[in-house]
C-alpha cells in the first residue's frame, strides 16, 4: 500500500487543485482531512473548469472520495456542490463520496459570527473568509458541536442545540446580533439532512478496508503550512492543522500508513488576508505576477498579495511536515523576467534568521536577503520534460532545490491538468 499526503507549503493556493486531480490517475482514493470550504481548488480539465471547495477532488475523475473527520462542514454548502458538480456530468453517490459521520458541522450562526467578530476587531482583524471556519472549530474543541450524524437523531438535536445556543446567544448578545431561535434552527437542519445523510458513515472504516485492500490512497490538504494554527504566523492563520500529521488525525489511520509527502509551492510566493509576508512586492513586479498568474482567490475573489519566492518559509514547512519532495508549480508565471530574486535568508535587528520567529513584532520586523538569478526568455508554457525546459530554468529549479534541500517531484507549467513535468512518482517513491 502506499499513500501520499499532499500538503501547501506556503500560504496556501499553491495550485493543490490541480496537482491532486493529476495524481488521482495513480490513486484510487481521496481523502480530505482538514479545513472547510473556505479553500477553493480549481481544475481544468479539457474544455471544463470545475471549483471544488468540500468535495474531494478524485470526484472529478470517479474515485472513491472521503470527507474526513477533520474537516468542517456546511452541510448546504455541500449539498449544493453536489448538485453543482452534477451538472457538469460528475456522478456523486453514496458510492464513491463518503461524508465522516463524526465531521463537526458549520452553521449559518458561525459565519454570522465570524464576520460580526471581524467587524468589531477594526484595524485588529485577521482577515478570515468569514466562512465560519473558526467558530465551527471554536465549537469542535469546546465540546458542543453539532456533527453529521446527529442529523439522523431529531431528539438529541434537542438537547446539543439547547447547549449549543447558551454559549452562542450569550456572544451574539454581546455583538448587538439577534439571538438564535432553537425551532428554526433544528427546522432548517432536518430539512438538509436528507441531501447529506446518505453519504456519511465511518469514514475511518472504509478507509482502514482500502488499506487492507493496498490500495492508493491520497490525502488532499487545504490551505498551506504557514496558515496551521500551531506552526503558522498567528494568529493569522486558518482554524486547523495544515503539517502532513493532520492527515492521520483528521482522516482516521494511523501515522505509520503514510508513504510520502508532497509538499506544494509556487516558483514564486503569494497570500490572502491580513498579516506578515517578509517577500511581498507592493511594485510593478509585483502587479505583474498577480496579473500574469492570475492571483485571485477561487472562493472569495480577493486579489493575492505576491512576492519573490522565499526559501526560507519554505524550508521551514519541509521541517514541520517532513516533505519528501515538492510540486513546483506556476514556473510559466516567471517567464520573460530579466532577472529573478530568491530569499536566502531574514535580517532582524542586524542579526542574521533562517527561520520565520514566532513573535508577531518578529514576524514583522524580518527584512528579506535576496540572491539574484538570470531568467528566461523563452516560454516554458506548456512544457512536460526537462529537457525543454530553457537552461536558466533549470538552474533555477536547482537552486530552490538546494536552498530548501529538498528535490522537486514535479514541475507544472500551466493551469491545464497535463503540463506537468514528472521527476519522481510519490507513488513509487
Amino acid at each position: 500500500m502506499s499513500a501520499v499526503v499532499v500538503v501547501g507549503a506556503q500560504w496556501g493556493d499553491e495550485g493543490k487543485g490541480k496537482i491532486v486531480d493529476w495524481l488521482c490517475h495513480r490513486a484510487d482514493v481521496v481523502v480530505r482531512f482538514q479545513g472547510g470550504h473556505n479553500a477553493g481548488h480549481t481544475l481544468v480539465v479539457g474544455n471544463t473548469t470545475y471549483k471544488l471547495a468540500l468535495l474531494p477532488s478524485g470526484l472529478v475523475q470517479g474515485k472513491l472520495s472521503i470527507i474526513g473527520n477533520g474537516v468542517v462542514v456546511d452541510p448546504w454548502h455541500l449539498a449544493g456542490e453536489i448538485d453543482n458538480i452534477r451538472t457538469q456530468g460528475v456522478a456523486v453517490t453514496p458510492d464513491n463520496l463518503v461524508l465522516a459521520d463524526n465531521a463537526s458541522l458549520i452553521l449559518p450562526l458561525h459565519s454570522e459570527l465570524d464576520i460580526a467578530r471581524e467587524a468589531a476587531a477594526g484595524g485588529a482583524r485577521i482577515g478570515t473568509t468569514g466562512r465560519g471556519i473558526g467558530p465551527a472549530y471554536e465549537d469542535k474543541v469546546g465540546r458542543r458541536a453539532l456533527r453529521v450524524i446527529d442529523l439522523a437523531d431529531p431528539e438529541a438535536l434537542d438537547w446539543k442545540i439547547d447547549r449549543l445556543l447558551t454559549h452562542h446567544n450569550s456572544l451574539r448578545r454581546g455583538l448587538g446580533l439577534e439571538e438564535i431561535d432553537s425551532a428554526k434552527l433544528k427546522a432548517q437542519l432536518l430539512d438538509v439532512a436528507p441531501k447529506v445523510l446518505p453519504f456519511a458513515q465511518p469514514a475511518w472504516r472504509v478507509l482502514e478496508a482500502q488499506r487492507r485492500e493496498s490500495k492508493k490512497i491520497l490525502f488532499e490538504g487545504a490551505q498551506g503550512m504557514l496558515l496551521d494554527v500551531d506552526h503558522g504566523a498567528y494568529p493569522f492563520v486558518t482554524s486547523s492543522n495544515v503539517v502532513a500529521g493532520q492527515a492521520a488525525a483528521g482522516a482516521g489511520v494511523g501515522p505509520g500508513a503514510i508513504t510520502y509527502v508532497l509538499g506544494l509551492v509556487k516558483a514564486y510566493t503569494t497570500r490572502v488576508g491580513e498579516g506578515p509576508f517578509p517577500t511581498e512586492l507592493n511594485d510593478d513586479v509585483g502587479r505583474r505576477l498577480g496579473e500574469v498568474g492570475r492571483e485571485f482567490g477561487t472562493n472569495t475573489g480577493r486579489a493575492r498579495r505576491c512576492g519573490w519566492f522565499d526559501a526560507v518559509l519554505v524550508r521551514q514547512s519541509i521541517a514541520l511536515s517532513g516533505i519528501d519532495g515538492v510540486a513546483l508549480t506556476k514556473l510559466d508565471v516567471l517567464d520573460g523576467f530579466k532577472e529573478i530574486k530568491i530569499c536566502i535568508g531574514y535580517r532582524l535587528d542586524g542579526a542574521d534568521l533562517d527561520y520565520l520567529p514566532a513573535s508577531l513584532k518578529g514576524q514583522a520586523g524580518v527584512t528579506p536577503v535576496y540572491e539574484t538569478l538570470e531568467g528566461w526568455e523563452q516560454s516554458t508554457k506548456g512544457v512536460r520534460t526537462s529537457r525543454d525546459l530553457p537552461a536558466n530554468a533549470i538552474k533555477y529549479i536547482r537552486r530552490i532545490e538546494e536552498l530548501i534541500g529538498c528535490p522537486a517531484a514535479i514541475v507544472s507549467t500551466s493551469p491545464e491538468r497535463d503540463d506537468v513535468i514528472l521527476m519522481r512518482d510519490p507513488f513509487k517513491a
